[in-house]
């Protein structure tokens, strides 16, 4: 059964709910390895004790001996938990969450990508509930009596924006993923280090860019009303993408553009906050979860789809980032601003050399993946509400440019 009636009914509701929930107001440190300078934070606040958490993989490239050189020299106890190898889940929360409660960490520093992110975010609040089981912390809305843990958080991809954002993505113990909203959340402080992400694969900085735009233009067009401050972080970070992404893919040691598209992926982790996502990600996730595609690589397949689909409804505001891009002026009559947006954002999947990406979607899917999008959508506040025919519609277009 269609629930677009039902889903056009409610759709500015979790724009008005996520309004309620408190958001982190953390100070940013950024440079060329400005993680050493976590010793010196974590000094001023009067740590005695943290526990640093980052993945594998960063692991054995030595990427947090800076952060550990940094807490020993000014005097502050470290705690390493190094194991995160997967999305995060129950097993990785509790022995986390265990070795923080042992060591009595004051505060949790997260360095890595949005898995190191979410299972940090888990494990400050599991520390502050102690009597729940961390299966019982697996909630929609998760609140904290008076905030987690604090957080210092370590970006090494720009794209995600989870060092800022309240959410967390956990597969409970029956394999699915689920979202859970922390009420409470505390990052104190967000370090945006360039050389994190300065030798990335190109493919990876690519996919992560794209991802990034998503989330900040998707905030733009969404049908929430946010204050000046907020509409000015998501403008800003879609200029500083479509202006860094290209250089960074040309230049990969562009220490300047590098930085800059950390600060455009933080603004995207703000607009997810302030106003959500819309179907870019409805369509992504549903056939990321299908066909098992990356997520950047999911998104940057539906977001020309989508946004040409619901471009009369958003021709205003497509018009406004363009002009607020130099992509046209005051006196450009808003459709033809509207088009050279999305140009801008064709010629930038295609700089990035992902303008070929297979999408494997079959006809035999699409009611499947229907129900799929059209459920994942109720989580957001999207500028207009697809209807079956709407999503089916789209799911038929990328699948003839496909055949091009």
């Amino acid at each position: 059964m269609d629930t677009y009636i039902f889903r056009r009914q409610i759709h500015r509701l979790p724009g008005k709910v996520i309004h309620h929930v408190p958001l982190p107001e953390p100070q940013v440190v950024e440079g060329h390895g400005a993680r050493a300078q976590i010793g010196a934070v974590c000094k001023e606040l009067g740590y005695k004790q943290v526990l640093l958490v980052t993945d594998q993989t960063l692991h054995k490239l030595g990427y947090e001996q800076k952060i550990l050189q940094s807490l020993e020299e000014a005097g502050v106890g470290c705690t390493l938990f190094a194991d995160i190898n997967s999305e995060p889940n129950i097993a990785l929360i509790d022995a986390g969450r265990n070795i923080a409660m042992e060591c009595q960490a004051e505060c949790v520093i997260a360095l890595g990508g949005g898995s190191v992110m979410d299972t940090c975010k888990m494990i400050a609040a599991g520390v502050k509930l102690p009597r729940l089981k961390t299966k019982a912390l697996l909630l929609k809305f998760l609140a904290v009596p008076g905030k987690t843990l604090p957080m210092i958080t370590v970006p090494s991809t720009a794209g995600t924006g989870a060092e800022v954002t309240v959410g967390a993505v956990v597969t409970n113990a029956r394999g699915t993923k689920g979202s859970t909203v922390l009420v409470g959340l505390d990052v104190t402080h967000v370090i945006l280090d360039s050389e994190l992400t300065i030798h990335a694969p190109q493919v990876v900085t690519a996919a992560c860019g794209m991802d990034a735009l998503s989330h900040v233009v998707e905030g733009t067009v969404s049908d929430v009303t946010v204050d000046v401050e907020d509409a000015y972080r998501s403008l800003e970070g879609v200029k500083l993408i479509l202006q860094h992404l290209p250089i960074v893919i040309r230049e990969p040691e562009n220490i300047e553009s590098r930085l800059a598209m950390c600060r455009a992926a933080m603004y995207g982790g703000n607009a997810i906050n302030t106003q959500l996502a819309g179907y870019v990600h409805a369509f992504a996730h549903s056939i990321g979860a299908k066909y098992h595609i990356p997520h950047g690589q999911a998104i940057t397949l539906m977001m020309l789809p989508v946004l040409e689909y619901q471009k009369e409804t958003c021709l205003r505001k497509y018009a406004l980032m363009a002009r607020y891009c130099g992509l046209a002026d005051a006196h450009t009559e808003d459709r033809m601003a509207a088009e050279r947006f999305l140009q801008a954002v064709k010629d930038l999947i295609a700089t990035c050399g992902l303008d070929t990406l297979p999408l494997p979607v079959k006809e035999s899917d699409y009611e499947e993946l229907t129900r799929m999008v059209a459920k994942d959508s109720i989580n957001y506040s999207a500028p207009m509400t697809f209807s079956e025919e709407d999503i089916v519609r789209v799911l038929e277009r990328v699948s003839e440019e496909l055949k091009i």
